[in-house]
């Protein structure tokens, strides 16, 4: 049986919390099968951010896991977007949208 867990950040994603981010993403992942990313209350995100979201997928795949981003808020939307990431990363609810559902 599959072990989903679900993991709201309510930090920013960004270079200052990066490191701690970084600790607790990969303990998560390597204690569930599933991990579900709620980065609905994450304001700001920068490159170090996204790259610890792509190093996350990356750890996922490497290990036969799954991992999604269920919900994010509009900055974290708006750089998958930017970047072209939404294929790689997944295409995350943005907010607004999974509050409505």
């Amino acid at each position: 049986m599959a072990s989903t867990q679900r993991l709201s950040l309510t930090e920013d994603l960004t270079i200052y919390h990066a490191l701690e981010h970084k600790s607790a993403l990969l303990d998560a992942l390597a204690g569930s099968d599933e991990l579900e990313l709620d980065l609905a209350q994450v304001e700001e995100i920068d490159s170090a951010g996204l790259q610890l979201l792509i190093l996350l997928k990356k750890e996922a795949q490497r290990a036969g896991k799954r991992l999604a981003i269920v919900t994010s808020s509009q900055p974290v939307s708006e750089l998958i977007d930017f970047c072209h990431l939404a294929a790689e990363l997944g295409d995350p609810q943005p907010a607004s949208v999974a509050d409505a559902s």
